[in-house]
């Protein structure tokens, strides 16, 4: 069911999203869906972060949208440098936006749109560094 959600051209417009949201930035954005989420939405978010090894970014500027298709459930994690510098309920604005795209079925416009307004905040906190500045994680996404 998660990999069915998208199909392949969604698919491709979110990962489209999360390449042009980091062209600019040294910041990493990561994508997870999954059908279940059997504990809390945020801890599952967690899991799937240290799993992922997002925290393992030089900047510790990684953000993981997390989605638990079935259960109607999902989370934004951003690592401990991105949190520091982003503006007061930033993350919670974001999920709003992203919930009422989701309550009419657009679901790759909130996903891309969340993904776009995490890479602003990315660029202006943490901008592309020409010098040595590589691609730490993958774009694509990865499915539970």
């Amino acid at each position: 069911m998660a990999e069915n959600l998208f199909s392949q051209e969604d698919k491709n417009r979110i990962v489209s999203a999360i390449a042009a949201a980091e062209i600019a930035t040294s910041g990493e954005i990561q994508v997870h869906i999954e059908n279940h989420c059997a504990s809390d939405v945020l801890d599952r978010a967690a899991e799937v972060f240290e799993t992922l090894k997002m925290h393992k970014t030089k900047e510790r500027n990684a953000v993981l949208f997390y989605l638990a298709v079935a259960d109607h459930k999902f989370a934004i994690l951003g690592d401990s440098g991105i949190n520091k510098v982003v503006p007061e309920n930033f993350w919670e604005k974001i999920k709003e936006e992203m919930a009422k795209s989701f309550k009419q079925h657009a679901f790759t416009e909130g996903l891309s749109n969340a993904i776009e307004a995490c890479g602003q905040q990315l660029k202006t906190h943490f901008p592309y560094d020409q010098k040595g500045d590589v691609n730490e994680l993958p774009d694509e996404i990865s499915f539970g």
